[in-house]
């Protein structure tokens, strides 16, 4: 049984409904994790839903660690999900709800091929716009760089898959501020990156399936619209070393985005817009040992080199101990 999880500070709306009871046509539950704002609420058949006070109840060390009115609470729900035995997690937000295509993927697929070393913008393979993900160095979303080539179709299996949103996408706060409108991607065959080709993804439409679950930790102290996207390059440093790559998708999702001070997006962006290309260059530069038993301490590596870097505070590793634990726990993976 699968899971989708998302993290809400509203009651139940249309689209968290239409998620919920698209899961349940499927067969698989929706786990919503509460904040301290989330307000009391009826909801509907099909969802297990995690208020603040029900998670301070939990047997997970993290618990206790995790900032109230943040988003990295969401990790109690990833938690859960791994509790609860889930052959996937489906990881959204509560502004996206499914389009008619929507339906649980599978970890093997059939997928175009990407060997360019470094940047890339994943998006120019899905539209011919203008357009970029959340967390791209802004030297490298220009409209006139070339489209990378793509080797033809193959088959692969991805723990990780990024979906696209279609209307309002993943987009940084530049991109909004000088050219928002609504943008409609292709349905065009996915595509997977080799080791050394880099693209962030976020959490809006991402698939997860059980050899990646530890990769699904969000950072608790680092600005709140980096924590998808740092986390996300350090999950595909820790993929090539389980011999995987990322998948980008074609959409499934519409998102009608909740209000946003976009100012505001772009003051907490800017720690990425500065520091997104030495996060990559320290995370490149490390020997991670391959294997699935070592996913757990290659994660605790990145980020002790992170830190060391000061690209991530100190205070963060408490919490990563604390994660990789509880998935161990979580998963029936610990001694």
């Amino acid at each position: 049984m699968g899971f989708t999880v998302i993290t809400t500070i509203q009651g139940p709306c249309p689209s968290v409904q239409d998620m919920v009871g698209r899961g349940l046509a499927h067969g698989h539950g929706t786990i919503v994790v509460g904040d301290r704002k989330t307000p009391r609420a009826d909801w509907p058949q099909g969802v297990e839903f995690l208020g603040i006070d029900a998670q301070r109840q939990m047997a997970f060390g993290i618990a206790a660690q995790l900032p109230e009115n943040h988003y990295a609470r969401k990790n109690l729900g990833y938690l859960q999900a791994m509790a609860r035995k889930a052959d996937f997690v489906f990881d959204t937000d509560d502004d996206n709800a499914p389009l008619a295509t929507w339906a649980p993927r599978q970890a093997a697929l059939q997928a175009r091929h990407c060997a360019q070393a470094g940047w890339v913008n994943a998006y120019r393979w899905f539209t011919g716009a203008h357009v970029w993900p959340r967390g791209l160095p802004l030297d490298h979303a220009g409209a006139n760089l070339p489209v990378p080539p793509l080797a033809p179709a193959r088959a692969v299996t991805a723990p990780i898959q990024q979906g696209l949103a279609n209307g309002s996408p993943d987009v940084d706060a530049v991109w909004r501020l000088v050219m928002d409108r609504e943008i409609t991607f292709d349905d065009a065959p996915s595509v997977s990156l080799a080791p050394g080709t880099w693209c962030p993804f976020n959490s809006q439409s991402t698939w997860w399936f059980p050899q990646a679950f530890p990769l699904m930790y969000l950072p608790s102290f680092v600005s709140f619209r980096m924590t998808d996207i740092w986390r996300s390059f350090v999950a595909q440093r820790c993929l090539w070393a389980l011999g995987h790559e990322l998948v980008f998708h074609g959409p499934e999702m519409f998102q009608d985005r909740n209000p946003h001070n976009l100012m505001r997006d772009f003051e907490q962006e800017v720690p990425g817009y500065l520091g997104n290309e030495r996060f990559r260059q320290v995370l490149e530069a490390l020997e991670l040992p391959p294997g699935p038993e070592q996913t757990g301490g290659n994660l605790l590596r990145c980020y002790e080199a992170l830190v060391k870097a000061d690209l991530v505070p100190q205070r963060e590793l408490p919490l990563v101990e604390s994660w990789i634990a509880d998935v161990a726990a979580a998963t029936g993976a610990g001694p």
